[in-house]
């Protein structure tokens, strides 16, 4: 497909305007990923986040949950959302990441700051539009890296307008979105990213290699070994990352007692959950806790 508006790139360039942890925050970063780059496992962020893939194609895991991506797709992810993006081997590939906040807490705009949110509520966050739309958007993207490149005077409040308006004429035409998930052509991988997916909405309960097994009509042992070829971990780490992660959530961003997330993550007991949450992150939740604040905490760009 022809695109008579290209986005426009030059690698290694960014904008940043504020930090993570203020109420305003914009992160642009235009730049290349290769396969070597991909993470390890799914990280998170307190802020919203866009990626946008401009050559090649990709996959988006969230929440456990495959995707897969071509060129000119947005994948929107709102706070604290688990995800990773997965490069292919070769050449690596340009994509676009935005980060932002934006306080919606503004006198009469409430509503309407809440009503261009709304793409990042969907289902299914993975945007594929019509030609004439695509070009809209990225007519949008483009003034902004004409804005910050070189910086003009104030550019931060025109920086703020122009994505106001992406995100005005993304959430007018949600509705024209034209993704459709491909299936997994290989069976048994198919069914493992189901069985990833069941395990980020069901982390709260007990989970088994026995009940999994069942309830997916896949063998005890099977299920073991493809599970640890597909994912690259073992079913019981995958679970107990799953848990720390979403622990590593309320730690930050809540006032829940240790005991209450201990709980809320699906840990049988205090010990248990101290000696995982060691294991996975060098340190006990406590200590984690402090960090509360920091700008450091999972905020990789994918």
């Amino acid at each position: 497909m022809h695109y008579q508006q290209p986005l426009l790139f030059e690698q290694g360039m960014s904008i940043t305007i504020n930090r993570p942890s203020d109420p305003l925050y914009y992160y642009f970063d235009w730049d290349e990923r290769a396969f070597s780059a991909n993470m390890e496992f799914q990280h998170f962020h307190e802020f919203y986040e866009i990626l946008i893939l401009l050559e090649n194609a990709a996959s988006h895991l969230i929440e456990g949950e495959y995707y897969d991506l071509q060129k000119y797709d947005m994948v929107l992810l709102k706070p604290s959302l688990l995800h990773k993006s997965r490069y292919l081997p070769g050449p690596p590939s340009k994509r676009l990441i935005i980060n932002f906040s934006i306080p919606i807490e503004l006198p009469g705009l409430r509503r309407n700051m809440e009503g261009i949110l709304a793409p990042f509520q969907e289902r299914v966050p993975i945007f594929r539009f019509p030609q004439t739309v695509t070009n809209d958007l990225l007519a949008s993207l483009n003034e902004i890296f004409s804005i910050a490149s070189p910086k003009q005077p104030n550019y931060a409040i025109l920086v703020h307008a122009k994505f106001l308006q992406f995100l005005f004429t993304l959430n007018a035409h949600k509705g024209a979105n034209c993704y459709e998930r491909q299936q997994v052509a290989d069976s048994i991988t198919q069914k493992i990213y189901s069985i990833t997916a069941y395990i980020h909405t069901h982390f709260k309960e007990p989970l088994s290699l026995s009940q999994l097994s069942q309830q997916f009509f896949i063998s005890p042992c099977y299920l073991s070994h493809v599970f640890k070829e597909i994912t690259g971990f073992t079913l019981t780490t995958y679970i107990q990352m799953t848990r720390i992660k979403n622990a590593q959530q309320l730690l930050l961003y809540t006032d829940l007692r240790i005991k209450e997330v201990t709980e809320q993550c699906g840990f049988t007991s205090f010990s248990q959950f101290n000696r995982v949450f060691n294991k996975f992150c060098g340190c006990p939740p406590s200590h984690y806790r402090q960090r509360r604040g920091d700008d450091d905490s999972d905020t990789s760009a994918s």
